[in-house]
């Protein structure tokens, strides 16, 4: 347990270590139910050395708004930022090996702990020399998260359900009730949340698998990824301020538990890996400040903004223009399970760095096509006799080279499983053209 000292020893280090959070210590006063996560200084000065092998480059920043053009500089590549993360939940993208993904400009992954720690393991991940050997991935930087997300949406549903709007196909707000009451209902058996973590079921064979945030940063270590994710919890949108507020003060003692677990015997045990903090506070502004103000007073190396983002758009866009700016700018940060086109353009403005979502590639397995003019559903009727036509003119996408609508119109009506790969690679290949095409737009000052 760390020491406790003072107020004005605490306030007196904030403002020689992290200037900007000269406020912290008036601002985390201990929440109803609620105790109080260790300070700042408890950590040593030299972990917030600048890390040698990660590195955030600012390119330019628009004098339009406040979207900036970057690069993360990691182990295993460059990131180009604002850039799409695609989600390879079990080390692998659905429908898609990892080499044509590669070759459709997919530079960031995102691997799912909870799934990895499963199945196969992090034993076998770590005997094989890490995720990069393991997925054949010897260049391309991996980014991995704690696990949380998915073991609380076994008990709460998943926080970005509340975002309709958001969604690959927006469900009505009574459909996304139900799913919430039934997801509540069946988690209420598998999950145990306590101050040492949380206890689950496992989904595979039934047995009880306990998560500590020391455990899921050793699980991460065994990985080898560049950037890891520390635990966190993710309370519902629809959760009391009383249960926000306690939530939020957990997931701070949970962080600085993993941050203090990355950094224990500093610099050896970091293994070249950055650890981004996550943001919480739900739509409260109030607790989005008190987590940004405690966690960046911590030495992460990038901020996540995560946890329930609002029940519509305009929610979450107005959450993010309040969140963003104090968020350190010299630092990267990450939208946490959004990438969807509407809310990218909304959200590149504002200063996000990186968003990640499998929604492009749920989308090509339903045979949802991504263009410049919208959704295209392969099933449409019109597309039968589309011959010689591309999904997307000027598209240098592998389907759009070979294939023309009407074949994959055919490939649909068949129930061929060709079409997911196809409409994977394709949807892939666009997603990370209109990122690419975003930059272009920032360093114009046109964005």
């Amino acid at each position: 347990m760390a020491k406790r000292v003072g107020d004005k020893s605490i306030l007196l280090l904030l403002q020689l270590f992290v200037p900007r959070a000269a406020g912290l210590a008036q601002s985390l006063r201990p929440a109803s139910g609620g105790r109080m996560p260790p300070p700042p200084e408890s950590f040593p000065p030299g972990s917030y050395d600048t890390r040698d092998f990660f590195r955030h480059e600012i390119i330019h920043e628009s004098s339009k708004s406040g979207a900036r053009v970057g690069r993360l500089h990691t182990p295993h590549g460059i990131v180009d930022t604002p850039g799409f993360v695609a989600v390879a939940t079990n080390g692998a993208l659905k429908c898609l090996d990892i080499a044509s993904a590669d070759e459709a400009g997919q530079q960031l992954v995102f691997c799912n702990s909870y799934h990895l720690m499963l199945q196969p393991g992090g034993d076998i991940i770590e005997e094989a020399g890490g995720l990069h050997k393991f997925m054949s991935r010897p260049i391309g930087p991996i980014i991995t998260d704690s696990g949380g997300f998915q073991i609380f949406s076994l008990a709460y549903g998943s926080v970005h359900n509340d975002v309709g709007q958001l969604n690959a196909e927006p469900t009505s707000e009574l459909k996304r009730a139900a799913m919430r009451k039934k997801a509540a209902s069946k988690g209420s058996n598998v999950v145990k949340v306590t101050e040492e973590g949380v206890r689950f079921r496992s989904y595979r064979d039934g047995r009880y698998v306990d998560l500590t945030p020391e455990s899921t940063v050793q699980a991460q270590k065994q990985y080898l990824s560049d950037i890891i994710i520390p635990l966190d919890e993710l309370p519902p949108y629809s959760t009391t301020r009383e249960r926000l507020e306690e939530s939020v003060l957990l997931s701070h003692r949970w962080e600085e538990r993993s941050l203090r677990e990355h950094l224990k015997d500093f610099p050896e045990n970091v293994k070249g890996q950055a650890m981004y903090a996550v943001v919480h506070g739900g739509v409260e502004k109030e607790l989005r400040k008190l987590s940004v103000d405690y966690l960046t007073a911590l030495p992460f190396d990038g901020f996540a903004i995560g946890g329930s983002l609002g029940s519509c758009h305009e929610e979450l866009v107005d959450l993010l223009k309040f969140v963003v700016p104090k968020l350190p700018r010299e630092k990267p940060n990450h939208l946490l399970g959004i990438a969807d086109e509407k809310s990218i353009l909304a959200a590149v403005p504002l200063g996000i760095d990186t968003f990640d979502s499998c929604f492009p590639t749920r989308l090509a397995r339903h045979g949802t096509l991504l263009t410049k003019a919208g959704k295209l559903h392969v099933s449409n009727a019109k597309c039968a006799r589309a011959f010689g036509k591309k999904i997307c003119e000027g598209c240098s996408c592998a389907t759009c080279t070979r294939y023309d609508l009407a074949y994959l119109h055919h490939l649909k009506k068949a129930k061929e499983p060709l079409l997911a790969q196809l409409a994977t690679i394709h949807n892939i290949q666009y997603m990370n053209d209109m990122m690419a095409d975003i930059r272009k737009q920032i360093l114009a000052d046109e964005i």
